[in-house]
């Protein structure tokens, strides 16, 4: 494959054009190029800081490395790993509260230099002594276990991950031992696609009614189904830290998740089998869930679920679904099953029940709890006797958590909010790793849990630690950042020590620690904090992007906001030209709708391909601007161009008021669903200038059963998927159109198609539109190369059509 860009603009003969990967400009190119912040992990100890620099961009050349497309899957042919896995650029160790104390650098080059591979997959072993490393090497993904105290690290020989299915799913013994899913030493070759064809492919339906989203990658042919076999077959494999030995457990088979139970070395497996479909990804494939002894055989059978077809839209299997291991000594299995058919629109008093198992795993299971929603989630608290129980009502667009005794079922509502909550959400339980138990939900001495919140408000994010009582419900709060900048805790110390995250929009997370009073809120102001590390250096030109949080309404009263960035050379009261970029979201609650989300006092830290880089070739970039789909969420998109429209429209005056945007030089842009809303508010409406649609889905019939947040399928909803086809109305799409796609989208209803077909379309009716195809790049874009062409394309793009990014005549 070449691996030049191919771009079509509308010519006399609207031909290809083969061009080259194109420079941003010398400030951009200085931004990309700039080392990714560095992430924060912290040991379950709480002795030993890890500071994992990410690499920012891959190599087009690894993008290249041939690729299996296999049930929804996208894997490296050669070694098995997921595609586009993020790589380790740098690893530095040392102890957490001790900033004097000399760094250990993890030496990763010696070992990528002999075959350009890399490392990935960062996990600490549960007592914090140790830490895994994963690399992708030319020809499988090993493991390497480091030393915590000196930062050395070691290959486990001889064993290769499997990770086609499992993804890196560990299941810890203990501190020192573990069991994973392995590369089978005897797999063989594999399998040669057939030079002719046997036979042809035969689907067949006979009257059952099964409705599916639309997937990229699916199996084609019996061929495909043997190379899923192939691949996607593991052993299960038991490794020791120490001593690096490993032992295989069992057969192998087509495990995709492995799981510890209590503290008896025994498993939870779950794989899947034949008959695969043609239609449906592997995680609909039919399964069978297993306990396991500590050899591997199994103990017994839990269930098997069937292939997932004949399921409405939005809906479950109807028998076991979603299993989960007790981390605690009881040992118990617990697992979901539907008591409405897994048909949302069945009318039902408990749509779930929660069912346990105890060892020895012989009788029958007990039902624990009937749940009046859809259950969504379980999580085990670390005093072996409780657990954080959720469940949604889409229809409401609610959740509520319950507080569940394992013993017995009693539970207790601990708290509930609408899914879109953002200003009263509780925040998210605090999750620690015990040596013995695993991750589980922290209690305090007092019987509360941590709450760790983002704190929303109208002026912003201000992060917050609560004191959540598991008694009465009551809250305190213990910890809120300031509104001067952007503090977040991560955890609390023995001795009331706070770790938090601290940033402003001059300076780059970094971590420190602070004592909390006995009783009173603590904030930065009110409490010393030191610095345990040290914030690296930003460039100078992106503090000088100007940054603001602007509120307004549009004309039916809903609550809108934008965040606004302005050049580094703007001067009050230019009205230059300006791109808005948004991505529409839908709301049953006009008041949510409105809620604002991001913080002024954040370090301004943006992707590769972020539009707000434009700020920087002159141009006023209002990012993030609120796209709110207001109604009942079976009809919600009824009035999606109508709604859209209101806003863009709200957006412009506001920006025109503010004096920063010349109403005229206006663009529209975003990526996916944005994209999707760009291209039909240019369809619909004449509110923009210039448009740009980066990875977006335009002709709604090639997603016939939902998209986004539609349940409705294009049979129910006939009128609703044409309007909202802006393919089908290419001959109204007067405005330039600059649509970017990558060659292998895979994420589903947005494949490469979608924009070539609309390309089609806008030249076919004399339309202005240029098309970029981005060779090896998926729904969003990785590579060095892709990200300074995309900007490039940007920019030119706007200077073509808007004009130089200069102040309007006044």
């Amino acid at each position: 494959m070449a691996l030049g860009l191919i771009a079509c603009s509308l010519s006399l003969q609207a031909a290809p054009q083969s061009v080259v990967y194109q420079q941003p400009s010398k400030a951009v190119r200085e931004l990309l190029d700039a080392p990714a912040l560095p992430k924060h992990l912290i040991s379950p100890d709480k002795h030993t800081l890890a500071l994992l620099e990410p690499r920012r961009f891959s190599s087009l050349a690894e993008l290249a490395r041939p690729t299996r497309k296999l049930a929804g899957l996208r894997f490296d042919e050669a070694t098995g790993q997921p595609s586009q896995t993020s790589a380790i650029q740098s690893l530095r160790l040392r102890p957490l509260l001790n900033p004097q104390a000399p760094e250990r650098i993890v030496e990763l080059g010696a070992a990528n230099a002999a075959d350009g591979g890399y490392f990935h997959s960062f996990s600490w072993a549960p007592d914090g002594q140790r830490f895994l490393l994963e690399r992708r090497g030319a020809q499988s993904n090993e493991l390497w276990v480091g030393d915590s105290a000196s930062g050395q690290l070691r290959r486990v020989p001889g064993l290769k991950l499997n990770n086609v299915l499992s993804q890196g799913e560990l299941a810890w013994l203990s501190p020192q031992e573990l069991v994973l899913l392995a590369v089978p030493d005897k797999r063989g070759k594999a399998p040669q696609e057939p030079k002719v064809p046997n036979a042809p492919v035969v689907r067949e339906s006979s009257g059952r009614a099964s409705p599916e989203r639309t997937y990229a990658d699916l199996l084609n042919s019996p061929y495909d189904e043997a190379l899923l076999e192939h691949y996607a077959l593991s052993q299960l494999t038991r490794v020791h830290l120490q001593s690096l030995q490993s032992k295989k457990l069992g057969a192998p088979a087509l495990f995709f998740s492995v799981a510890s139970i209590g503290d008896e070395d025994t498993l939870l497996t779950e794989r899947i089998t034949r008959p695969f479909s043609y239609s449906l990804t592997w995680d609909d494939f039919p399964q069978v869930v297993e306990v396991r002894r500590a050899d591997g055989s199994v103990l017994r059978e839990i269930a098997r679920l069937p292939l997932k077809r004949g399921v409405a839209i939005n809906g479950v299997l109807p028998g076991p679904r979603l299993f989960f291991a007790s981390p605690n000594r009881d040992g118990a299995v617990f697992w979901v099953e539907a008591l409405d058919g897994g048909n949302p629109a069945t009318r039902a008093p408990h749509r779930d029940r929660l069912m346990r198992l105890d060892p020895p795993y012989t009788g029958e299971a007990q039902e624990l709890l009937r749940i009046p929603n859809r259950f969504s989630g379980m999580r085990f608290l670390d005093d072996g006797q409780q657990a954080l129980l959720s469940e949604e009502d889409p229809l409401r667009a609610w959740t509520r958590s319950y507080l569940l005794m394992l013993r017995g079922g009693s539970v207790s509502t601990l708290f509930e909010h609408a899914l879109r909550e953002r200003y009263r959400h509780p925040g998210t339980p605090l999750i620690r790793t015990d040596p013995q138990r695993g991750r589980a939900l922290a209690q305090t001495q007092g019987g509360a849990l941590l709450m760790l919140g983002q704190g929303a408000s109208p002026k912003g994010d201000r992060p917050f630690l609560d004191r959540l009582s598991l008694r009465d419900g009551s809250s305190q709060r213990l910890f809120q950042s300031s509104d001067k900048l952007f503090e977040q805790p991560l955890d609390l110390l023995p001795g009331n020590q706070l770790l938090t995250l601290h940033e402003s929009i001059n300076s780059a997370p970094s971590l420190h620690l602070q004592v909390l009073g006995s009783n009173a809120v603590a904030t930065p102001a009110a409490a010393r904090s030191v610095a345990l590390t040290q914030a690296p250096n930003s460039p100078p030109l992106l503090r000088k992007i100007r940054r603001e949080l602007v509120h307004f309404k549009r004309d039916d009263g809903v609550e809108m906001s934008f965040w606004m960035y302005l050049p580094p050379d703007y001067k009050d009261g230019e009205a230059r030209p300006t791109l808005v970029w948004a991505y529409p979201l839908e709301f049953n609650d006009a008041a949510l709708a409105g809620q604002v989300s991001g913080s002024p006092n954040r370090f301004p830290n943006f992707s590769g391909i972020s539009p707000v880089l434009l700020a920087l070739e002159g141009y006023v970039v209002l990012n993030d601007a609120t796209m709110p789909i207001v109604g009942d969420a079976k009809t919600v998109n009824d009035e999606f161009v109508e709604q859209i429209t209101l806003s863009a429209r709200a957006i412009i005056e506001k920006a025109e008021e503010l004096g920063v945007t010349d109403p005229k030089r206006v663009a529209i842009g975003g990526h996916s669903y944005g994209a999707f809303m760009a291209v039909n508010l240019l369809a619909h409406t004449d509110l923009f200038k210039v448009g740009i649609a980066r990875s977006g889905a335009y002709n709604r019939t090639l997603t016939p059963f939902g998209f986004q947040s539609e349940r409705r399928s294009l049979w129910e909803a006939r009128d609703t998927y044409l309007k909202l086809s802006p393919f089908l109305y290419a001959n109204q799409i007067k405005e330039p159109l600059l649509l970017i796609h990558g060659e292998t989208d895979n994420r589903s209803g947005t494949p490469a198609l979608q924009s070539e077909r609309l390309y089609q379309a806008m030249v076919g009716t004399g339309g202005t539109v240029r098309y970029v195809l981005l060779p090896l790049e998926a729904h969003g874009y990785n590579a060095r190369e892709s990200a300074g062409h995309v900007q490039w394309e940007m920019r030119q793009w706007l200077r073509h059509y808007l004009g130089e990014p200069k102040p309007a005549a006044r």
